[in-house]
């Protein structure tokens, strides 16, 4: 599965991507953030992300720039599957943070959720991480009020994470990208 929103190619990962998707995910800054990447992250990590096989009801995708070659490996985003739902997951390489394209993938997700047929998301985000909870909220979500203790890999530890829920209703429309 492919998506096009205004600047990225959200595409699946793919073998040769490796390399590039180790670049920019090796970074204690980015994966500290993240609940299931180790610490530290190695090339073979990356080798079996790319390998993984994707199931076409919790896609995940690289975030690219069209036209670019490919090489450029701006992200990730994608779902996963909870006890309670389905999950939007992300993390943006420390090159691209505050440039939009958190929340520009995050649109393109929500959109194929509803192609997908789904009617809620879930998300969250580590308290000491506060941008994606931005972002979060930019997307339409709503914090549910709860805080939960979820492990990360890379700190070795649970760490309080702020949950989110997004009603996907066909009359709620995902807020307009800011001019």
């Amino acid at each position: 599965m492919f998506h096009i929103t205004q600047r990225l190619l959200l595409r699946p990962a793919w073998p040769e991507d490796a390399d590039a998707l180790f670049g920019g995910i090796a970074d204690q800054g980015v994966v500290r953030n993240l609940a299931r990447a180790p610490w530290p992250y190695l090339p073979e990590h990356a080798r079996e992300f790319v390998k993984r096989e994707q199931d076409p009801r919790v896609p995940n995708f690289l975030m690219t720039l069209p036209g670019d070659d490919g090489s450029r490996i701006i992200g990730s985003i994608g779902f996963g599957e909870t006890d309670t739902g389905i999950e939007l997951g992300y993390w943006i390489a420390r090159p691209y943070w505050g440039k939009g394209y958190a929340t520009e993938a995050g649109r393109g997700l929500i959109e194929i959720a509803r192609l997908l047929g789904y009617e809620r998301l879930e998300a969250g985000h580590f308290l000491d991480n506060p941008a994606s909870g931005k972002v979060l909220r930019k997307l339409g979500f709503r914090p549910t009020g709860k805080v939960a203790k979820r492990h990360s890999c890379a700190r070795g530890q649970d760490v309080d994470c702020a949950l989110y829920s997004l009603e996907l209703a066909a009359d709620d429309l995902v807020p307009p990208m800011a001019a």
